[in-house]
């Protein structure tokens, strides 16, 4: 099946960088990305690239040479569908808030939602791409609603998951590890497989173009993430070990890393590990496991969550430890907020929950992050419901510009790690801060050695010393 036509549901941060690559590497491919949110879509449309709802390095150069070619943005999402071959399904997944499953379950409302109007608007037959992290079996449900409320429309669904990481989204879009697609047996099954492999072999070597069933496509997405967050969690583990015996966590994992059947990606301690998918993808394996009766396997996955969690708060607790057991009326400087460099991305961000546990112990905090705007900050706090939005704005500030958020400051706490942390003056930052000047360094990024000379108190995370 020759594709001339895409459309992808969902302008968020898997679907609009994701489509933008393949309009960029398939011309001859109308992509057109449509969302039900016209601020995102107006957002995708500004004319000043920097002003992009995605922040990921080389994103804006991407959507500039493809946007107006083949690449479109529009909320016109009925038009998208009727024209596409092709439709990537790339809409949220939350873990569900209610009723059974609550807490881990995917919340799978916006999928059903999605396919029902696929199968309303669709008068020729299309291939619908799962492109969102979902639970094993979810194509063959997704297939059902297509086929009983269709207009007498041939759907084939395929699994299309996607591992790009980010802060690097764009480099792996561009040369991934794989490409995993899978789909049905069946002779129209393989047609609808191969069909994408030819959009992506447009520039991805097809040796690593993996093809599977469905069902295994579908289950790898959730266990790559639980491996890789499992990494993390053990490390962080450790880590705490390290404190307590005189070890060096990042002399460990450097040591460990060396083994080539362990490698060293993922073994960085830190505060914790945030973003849109671990998390949830962990929950939801849990919740599969459980429903199949797997208590041990539910209860093995589930650890990595709970390491997390102690993670986040071991190291509030540290601070208010250090800061002789009080930070009541205390200014803390936290730089960073987002989940991890180089994003703008603050979902399951270890800094929201760092930042509540201090406010609940009455802390000042001055927040500085260079991509995180001041609105999306206030919004995670007031989401967690822990106090009003006015005490939330009473207790935190947000700057833009680190001098200034550690002015006074009893203590700076860094919980991103960005690269221009290890740049500023700390003799600066020293001279106008309360003494003793205490640094917490959630990431490992900075020469404390350095900053001790200069006079800070310094905990590293992970150092003994």
């Amino acid at each position: 099946m020759n594709i001339k036509n895409i459309c992808c549901i969902g302008a968020g941060y898997v679907g609009g960088p994701t489509m933008a690559v393949v309009a960029q590497k398939c011309p001859h491919i109308k992509v057109t990305i449509v969302d039900i949110n016209a601020s995102r879509i107006a957002a995708w449309n500004n004319q000043d690239l920097s002003k992009l709802p995605v922040f990921e390095p080389g994103l804006d150069k991407i959507v500039g040479e493809a946007r107006g070619r083949n690449l479109f943005f529009s909320t016109d999402i009925d038009q998208a569908i009727d024209e596409a071959d092709m439709i990537f399904m790339s809409v949220n997944t939350p873990t569900k808030t209610y009723g059974k499953g609550k807490g881990m379950a995917a919340d799978l409302k916006y999928i059903e939602l999605c396919a029902r109007q696929i199968a309303r608007v669709s008068k020729s037959d299309k291939i619908v791409v799962e492109k969102s992290t979902l639970p094993v079996r979810t194509a063959s449900a997704i297939k059902n609603i297509l086929e009983h409320t269709g207009n007498g429309v041939k759907f084939q669904i395929l699994s299309n998951p996607e591992f790009l990481a980010e802060g690097t989204a764009v480099q792996d879009l561009l040369n991934p590890d794989r490409v995993l697609i899978g789909g049905d047996t069946t002779d129209a099954g393989q047609k609808a497989i191969q069909a994408l492999v030819d959009v992506y072999a447009n520039w991805v070597p097809k040796e690593r173009i993996l093809t599977t069933n469905v069902w295994s496509s579908e289950l790898s997405k959730l266990t790559a993430n639980a491996f890789l967050a499992q990494r993390v969690s053990s490390i962080n583990a450790l880590s705490q070990l390290c404190e307590k015996s005189g070890a060096d966590v990042h002399e460990v994992s450097k040591a460990i890393g060396m083994d080539s059947r362990i490698g060293s990606k993922f073994l960085k301690a830190s505060v914790g590990f945030g973003g849109s998918c671990f998390q949830k993808d962990i929950l939801n394996l849990v919740y599969i496991a459980k429903t199949y009766g797997l208590n041990e396997v539910a209860d093995y996955w589930e650890q990595v969550i709970l390491m997390n969690e102690h993670q986040k708060n071991r190291f509030s607790d540290n601070i208010v430890t250090t800061l002789y057991n009080t930070v009541s009326g205390k200014k803390i400087t936290f730089l960073g907020w987002a989940f991890k460099k180089d994003t703008n991305d603050t979902r399951e961000s270890p800094a929201i929950q760092v930042a509540d546990n201090l406010l609940s112990e009455r802390a000042h905090i001055s927040v500085y992050d260079p991509k995180v705007v001041e609105e999306r900050i206030y919004a995670d706090l007031d989401y967690l419901n822990t106090r009003s939005s006015e005490e939330n704005r009473a207790l935190l500030q947000v700057s833009n510009d680190p001098y200034t958020a550690s002015k006074a400051s009893h203590a700076i706490a860094v919980l991103t790690e960005w690269d221009e942390f290890k740049t500023y003056d700390w003799q600066k930052i020293y001279d106008q801060m309360q003494k003793p000047a205490f640094v917490f360094d959630g990431r490992g990024i900075l020469d404390t050695k350095a900053l001790e000379k200069i006079g800070f108190v310094c905990y590293k995370i992970g150092s003994g010393s």
